[in-house]
């Protein structure tokens, strides 16, 4: 029987507890598991780096409501993304990324997988032309955020999975700003969805995690294997917090879109707005794209102001409900300056971001609350 994304994210991996009846999956907080046997192994579970109950729930519920085959979750989303990456390619090998992309995978790329012997090129994804010309014999993934942090840029997920497939290599989705709710990369064609469970899977700031989601089952044993032999797995505690936040995952979304459309209205008609940066709006370019494979646009919105990096900065400091702070998706709003914060270590590349940008995480409060503060810290 086909289910519900809701459906899923409440039950999938999480049946009752069969010693007790719980219906909400156990913490196990163990480390080691009695055999039954030298060898025999109760129920899989020998070692917790190897497998954890409460983790084997989080990961079968992600990879339900991804639509995958196999899930798997990580201690953060950048060790998702060194494993997957340390899976599918070797010393000598090459990946396109986004020229925009978010400055902590810019760094995993820059100054871990280079000097492990990884070549990149930062490619705009949204010209199909580039990105083909891009893929080399060695490429062996195109790496996409969609819509990007911070630039809030589309890409078309099934013309590049073509792309990636034509040339021989994987095509890995970045799917954290969407979450799973509002987009899922495997439907389009899609080899790998990453998350930073962090984000809005998590949605509470209280837990960092990260996941990863295959397609295919082939890929998704060969990423277990180095999940374990990597090692830096979620612990049980971390996933029981994860699995909590997925649970809630599509009414808090319906919350964000519904507050991002209002804060964007506003600032819309701001006069010290200059730009204002989110696909739901029809003249952004990538908005016939993020309609087609997005349910809602999100609740991420980024924006451009009168007076250059001095001023985006001092709104981020006037701002008071909008709480200045790094990270995204919880159900508080946040504001930061990208240039100054997560995304320092792109700067001086070619994925720097502008001075005058200020990002906004809306998050699921009352949105006159919202708006009457983002108001004040405009000035």
């Amino acid at each position: 029987m086909n289910q519900g994304f809701e459906t899923l994210a409440i039950h999938a991996g999480q049946e009752a507890d069969p010693h007790t009846g719980a219906v909400v999956p156990p913490i196990y907080a163990v480390s080691t598991y009695k055999q039954d046997g030298v060898g025999g192994l109760r129920a899989g579970y020998e070692y917790s780096r190897s497998a954890n109950p409460t983790r084997t729930a989080l990961e079968e519920a992600l990879a339900a409501v991804e639509g995958g085959a196999r899930g798997l979750a990580f201690a953060s989303g950048l060790a998702a993304e060194d494993t997957l990456l340390r899976t599918v390619c070797k010393p000598g090998d090459h990946v396109v990324i986004p020229d925009d992309a978010y400055g902590g995978t810019y760094r995993l790329f820059s100054r871990v997988l280079r000097e492990w012997g990884v070549s990149f090129d930062p490619v705009p994804l949204g010209d199909l032309d580039a990105v083909r010309a891009a893929v080399r014999p060695d490429t062996k993934a195109i790496w996409v955020e969609t819509p990007t942090n911070p630039l809030l840029n589309v890409a078309d997920i099934a013309a590049l999975a073509d792309v990636a497939h034509d040339g021989g290599a994987v095509l890995v989705v970045d799917n954290t700003f969407a979450s799973p709710y509002l987009q899922q990369p495997l439907s389009l064609g899609a080899d790998v969805a990453v998350h930073s469970t962090t984000k809005y899977v998590g949605g509470h700031s209280d837990v960092v995690g990260g996941a990863l989601v295959t397609r295919s089952a082939d890929l998704g044993e060969r990423l277990a294997y180095h999940q374990n032999a990597m090692g830096a797995v979620a612990g049980p505690f971390d996933a029981w917090l994860t699995l909590r936040g997925l649970k809630t995952l599509g009414v808090r979304m319906d919350r964000h879109c519904d507050n991002a459309e209002r804060v964007v209205d506003l600032l819309l008609s701001h006069p010290k707005v200059v730009q204002v940066l989110y696909p739901g709006l029809p003249e952004h370019p990538g908005h016939e794209i993020a309609a087609k494979q997005m349910r809602r646009f999100g609740g991420m919105v980024s924006f451009r102001v009168e007076g250059g990096e001095e001023a985006a900065v001092e709104i981020c400091n006037r701002a008071k409900l909008f709480t200045l702070g790094e990270s995204l998706g919880g159900v508080e709003s946040l504001i930061e300056h990208p240039g100054r914060m997560t995304h320092a270590s792109a700067a001086g590349s070619p994925l720097e971001v502008p001075a005058d940008l200020v990002r906004l995480s809306v998050g699921i409060e009352t949105v006159d609350d919202l708006l009457a503060d983002l108001s004040e810290a405009l000035g």
